[in-house]
């Protein structure tokens, strides 16, 4: 099927009804065909194309099935239970111990807990006000509003009688302290918790955001989906997929961003946008330890459309005021897609595909991006590496002919970074693409979409959503350290599945993204010094080169609303020989030694994932510096 009909084809399978019942049977199907570790996670609603691609999903493997076919069973993953028992019970330290280390602190944070308790029930109350009581950090005090209109007359005179057993726990919003930290109802901090931030707090005097991962309590009570974050990420922020709770807020810039309402309702995301307006990166500090367990809501809760909404206008207003021209749109799911304008003029674009033989790819690749990408204004530069196939010559001339598209000759050695290096000194646009021969075009708006998050300010390398053939996903953003030096995450995923917890379909920064579809600025491109094609030829170098952008102080992002399909390394094959591997060796060690602090500690992941699979699963044991057989709070 040439790339014309095929991009058409998926446009029309966007434009059918929705199936949003029937999407939550199959994914509950799909998962279970693949085994897969983890859950599956909410669906999203967004177009017919991804609807459909769980049936069309599902009726391969019921294919395989019939045709004798079979798909094989993996162990069972060890519970978040057993994690939990190994991992996270904490040698907690007595409230005089605590107090003592405390006093020998230059300053001793205050917190001011404000509890919501809109729609509360006295069980879910009394879970989270015991839980402050337990704590082993004294210095607080516990403020909840019980307004009368809304809140039943039980409530009331539990909060009462809780007040008149200890005087930390007052009515109303207003009481001393230098720190905010709003929770709901149902909420339950662990002993350690206030004691773990405030060292936290301590220990870097210009943080003035704190927030830590978190899980959920069951039915049963008991611990399950553990949420680990990773580091500050604004963009991930913006598409409202980054839980700040457990957050504490340095109360002095809290005043300047208007009134706390607790409870992460579109009021409380507002008041957290327009805090974070007021921070640098460097003063929110994450624990990657889990220090809330929150009220676990239905599994196929959907946030309501009118709080949604109230969301996106609260991010819109929040784009405005940082001077950000976007709008914003639903993305499903409680997701928020933050669309970037372009200039009224959009800048020239220059995509450098390199290539070798294998004429029907680069066949493919070249006509879905003519044919099918809205851009208006971008040209091709085809880099020859050394083509000898008649038909791929006489193919290579043809482009070479027509307009908008050069193709310039290097018989070289295949290196990879050095054919991109020479390009892109060559490109005219003022924005590059570097882009594989084995890339092929699925969403029309792909390029608008990295263009206009590349000219955001703060901004390096924009990466896109790459699929296998099999509509599952090759590259949903970077992570480093898994599988040795990094890996793609959720690799082999569905593409129309959202991912640990929704990650898959959220806008978010990465430490790096792949250069098989990658988008920059020329001139960071050259600030930087390119890709490095004296030590990492072939393998790591666009990882190298994201790093050098993150290291020069901008950030790398990775968006799913800019889709195509990568057709990996079907050209140049694997590195199979004892050449190439040894050149892996040596290149893996370069990246080592460069960036080996970063491998080892991905500020885009979390030490309690697994650094063995692309799937987010669970780290055993942890790599966190507190644990060695059990956590220390």
């Amino acid at each position: 099927m040439n790339a014309t009909r095929r991009a058409a084809e998926h446009r029309e399978l966007r434009q059918g009804p929705d199936k949003g019942q029937l999407l939550r049977q199959l994914g509950a199907l799909g998962e279970q065909m693949i085994a897969l570790e983890g859950r599956i996670g909410a669906m999203q609603r967004s177009t017919s194309w991804r609807i459909s691609a769980p049936v069309r999903w599902v009726s391969r493997q019921m294919q395989r099935l019939r045709t004798g076919a079979t798909v094989s069973a993996q162990p069972q993953a060890p519970s978040y239970a057993e994690w939990i028992r190994l991992y996270d019970q904490p040698d907690l330290m007595s409230p005089d111990r605590v107090l003592a280390i405390a006093d020998a602190w230059p300053l001793r944070p205050q917190f001011v807990i404000f509890l919501s308790v809109a729609g509360a029930d006295l069980a879910s109350l009394a879970a989270t006000i015991d839980a402050v009581l337990s704590q082993t950090y004294a210095s607080w005090v516990l403020c909840a509003r019980a307004d009368p209109a809304a809140t039943g007359a039980e409530i009331r005179t539990a909060l009462a009688r809780y007040a008149a057993q200890d005087a930390r726990i007052k009515p109303g919003l207003e009481a001393a302290g230098d720190w905010v930290l709003p929770i709901d109802a149902g909420d339950v901090l662990p002993a350690h918790a206030l004691f773990r931030i405030a060292r936290e707090i301590v220990e870097n005097p210009q943080a003035r955001l704190i927030y830590a991962d978190e899980d959920a309590l069951d039915a049963h009570g008991l611990r399950a989906d553990p949420c680990f974050k990773p580091d500050w990420n604004i963009d991930l922020f913006r598409a409202g997929n980054l839980s700040l709770c457990p957050g504490a807020y340095a109360r002095e810039l809290l005043g300047d961003a208007g009134e706390w309402r607790a409870g992460f309702d579109a009021a409380a995301y507002d008041l957290a946008l327009r805090y974070v307006e007021r921070l640098r990166p460097d003063q929110v500090r994450h624990i990657p330890q889990v220090l809330c367990h929150r009220r676990a809501g239905p599994a196929d809760a959907i946030w309501p459309a009118n709080a949604q909404r109230a969301r996106a206008q609260a991010l819109s207003q929040h784009l405005q005021r940082i001077g950000a021209r976007a709008g914003v749109a639903d993305a499903g799911g409680g997701l928020l897609h933050v669309r970037y304008e372009l200039p009224a003029d959009p800048p020239p674009v220059t995509l450098v595909i390199p290539t070798r033989n294998a004429v029907a790819l680069l066949r493919q690749c070249v006509e879905s991006i003519v044919l099918d990408t809205t851009y208006p204004d971008f040209d091709i530069l085809v880099v020859d590496n050394g083509s000898d196939d008649p038909e791929a010559l006489a193919y290579l001339a043809e482009l070479n002919a027509s307009p908008g598209i050069q193709v310039i000759r290097d018989d070289s050695p295949f290196n990879y970074a050095a054919l991109n290096n020479r390009a892109v000194a060559l490109a005219r646009g003022d924005v590059v693409g570097l882009v594989n021969n084995d890339i092929e075009v699925i969403s029309p708006g792909w390029l608008d979409e990295m263009v206009s998050i590349a000219l955001q300010p703060g901004v390096g390398a924009v990466g896109a959503k790459l699929l296998y053939a099999d509509e599952t996903v090759q590259h949903g953003g970077v992570l480093l350290g898994v599988g040795g030096v990094a890996a793609h995450a959720h690799k082999h995923l569905p593409a129309w599945h959202s991912g640990y917890f929704q990650r898959a379909q959220s806008i978010q920064s990465f430490s790096a993204v792949t250069a098989a579809c990658l988008v920059v600025r020329k001139a960071l491109y050259q600030e930087v010094g390119g890709l490095d094609e004296m030590n990492l030829k072939v393998a790591y170098n666009d990882i190298d080169f994201c790093l050098k952008l993150r290291a020069a102080g901008h950030r790398n992002v990775w968006t799913p609303h800019a889709e195509l399909f990568h057709h990996e390394s079907a050209t140049r094959g694997a590195d199979v020989s004892d050449v190439q591997r040894a050149r892996l060796i040596e290149e893996e060690a370069c990246m080592r030694q460069r960036w080996g602090d970063l491998i080892a500690n991905d500020p885009a992941y979390n030490p309690n994932l697994t650094i063995h699979a692309e799937n987010f699963g669970l780290a055993w044991p942890p790599r966190v510096p507190w644990i060695s057989g059990a956590a220390k709070p």
